[in-house]
């Protein structure tokens, strides 16, 4: 059995913080609503705004960095913590499909079932997402930043999408946030296996 703390519990613990009290981003938690792969709310009715402290002072960096390199954009959150039951249900909807490769299974736990992953991208000044090339939760290569170079060889991505993603991944690296092979809009605070031996699990 999976030891950690019941997401019903966050909100009491002084290892989380809040998103709300975070200033200068917006928040579009996509498994809070019907825009995600699945196409249904994983969240409701728990609350999910949250990280743990460290990763939220981390996104507090990244704020400051873009106020101060590209004034008028700002850090879009699509999504932070993800209990264990969540990841469990985003494993069991890709069963069969060949693409649990975007997904950590549920027994090694994903990074942000501990509140150290964000998913994120950057609103220009009038409020619209940066073009990536793709949306949030593609599951194609078009996602994939190693793919990059490759991908522009082949007209599949375009100068300005990589242009976008290299300033996101700017954004977050000079933060302490390392991104991953795969997905453009994902990022870990710290090393996935440091985080799994030494923070506690949202269940």
């Amino acid at each position: 059995m999976i030891e950690g703390l019941p997401i019903e519990q966050v909100s009491q613990c002084a290892d989380f913080r809040h998103l709300s009290g975070i200033g200068g981003i917006a928040i579009d938690l996509r498994y809070a609503g019907v825009d995600n792969f699945t196409g249904r709310d994983l969240y409701s009715p728990f609350d999910c705004a949250w990280l743990h402290v460290d990763a939220a002072a981390a996104l507090e960096q990244v704020v400051v960095w873009l106020a101060r390199e590209r004034p008028g954009c700002t850090a879009l959150i699509l999504d932070a913590l993800r209990p264990q039951r969540v990841q469990e249900a985003l494993w069991d909807a890709l069963d069969g499909t060949g693409l649990r490769m975007y997904l950590a299974a549920p027994e090694r736990g994903s990074i942000h079932s501990f509140g150290m992953a964000l998913d994120i991208t950057i609103l220009d000044e009038h409020g619209r997402e940066l073009n990536m090339g793709t949306g949030f939760d593609d599951m194609s290569e078009r996602s994939h930043p190693a793919r990059e170079d490759l991908l522009l060889a082949r007209g599949e991505l375009a100068p300005l999408h990589v242009q976008n993603r290299q300033l996101l991944r700017a954004a977050m690296a000079q933060a302490g946030f390392t991104g991953i092979a795969s997905e453009w809009w994902h990022f870990d605070c710290g090393d996935r296996d440091w985080v799994r031996q030494t923070f506690q699990r949202v269940l």
